[in-house]
């Protein structure tokens, strides 16, 4: 099982400076992945230019979305600048993908809503990976293919951003596997999604086995615990009050860097391919001391 880590772009702040250097730190180290997300109305530098500035000041990790959030975009731009992100990073792209839950950063941007739908996501998927293969998908342009097409052959992975059973079971028939996050941190759940998506995926009839990915949250020890409430008091402002103070005592992994470890290794049981870590901090020191407990 490969351990990534996540820039925590959600916390303020953020400079050329400690952008690049928490790039090359990840890079640097021994995670296997550097992980992003996509937000707008928030504090987080805009998701597309990091995942791109990222890929340039990197040379050796997987870049990973957690997640784009594909159906508030236009599908043969969106392609066009990822597969120009991996160029840029010779093949390191892979796109985890959703609807999100967020209305407002859709009308932000003059998005549809309606656009959030699993079906939506689903077909822009498939416009993606048509663009990816060079297919004549622009008309009535003269030049139909749209390029640069990708390092990687027919285009980086998609893994799908799915909860619910209707979302699993569409993700199944379109993506390469799941970006699991796990709110609460339960192992149960871990262990229901991926019995869910191995299960779907079967279903539709797919070949080989779908890449397994979970993710959460951290804070480590009381201070840990302290500055992850900090944190997701900030983050779930798109929420209604009442069920963010609900939320936040329980969310997210806390206890001790020991604690971390075997909890990683039950998920490692559970069958994930994955797991990408969410800092909650923007204390760079604090992915060295982990980076040194955990190999």
């Amino acid at each position: 099982m490969q351990i990534g880590m996540t820039i925590p772009f959600m916390e303020p702040g953020w400079t050329r400076r400690s952008m690049r250097q928490w790039a090359e730190t990840i890079d640097n180290g021994p995670w296997a992945s550097l992980a992003m997300g996509e937000r707008i109305t928030f504090v987080n530098p805009e998701f597309m230019t990091s995942l791109a500035a990222c890929a340039a000041w990197t040379e050796r990790v997987e870049l990973i979305s957690t997640v784009s959030v594909l159906t508030m975009h236009n599908p043969v731009l969106l392609a066009k600048q990822f597969a120009t992100i991996d160029v840029i990073s010779h093949g390191r792209l892979t796109l985890g993908v959703g609807t999100g839950g967020r209305r407002e950063d859709y009308e932000s941007i003059g998005a549809d809503w309606g656009n959030h739908r699993i079906a939506k996501l689903q077909e822009n998927a498939q416009i993606m990976r048509r663009v990816w293969r060079g297919d004549e998908t622009v008309l009535p342009s003269a030049l139909r293919i749209v390029e640069p097409l990708p390092v990687q052959d027919g285009g980086p992975q998609i893994l799908a951003g799915a909860i619910g059973p209707k979302s699993i079971a569409a993700a199944a028939r379109y993506a390469d596997g799941l970006s699991g996050f796990s709110m609460l941190v339960s192992l149960d759940d871990i262990r229901q999604s991926f019995d869910n998506f191995r299960a779907a995926w079967a279903d539709a009839g797919r070949a080989g086995k779908p890449r397994l990915i979970a993710s959460f949250w951290y804070g480590i020890e009381q201070q840990g615990k302290q500055q992850m409430m900090r944190h997701l008091e900030r983050y779930m402002n798109f929420m209604p009050p009442a069920i963010a103070q609900q939320l936040v005592p329980h969310a997210g992994f806390n206890g001790s860097v020991q604690d971390l470890k075997d909890f990683l290794g039950e998920i490692k049981n559970l069958g994930a391919d994955d797991v990408i870590l969410v800092p909650t901090s923007t204390d760079i020191g604090e992915i060295a001391q982990l980076a040194n407990a955990l190999y």
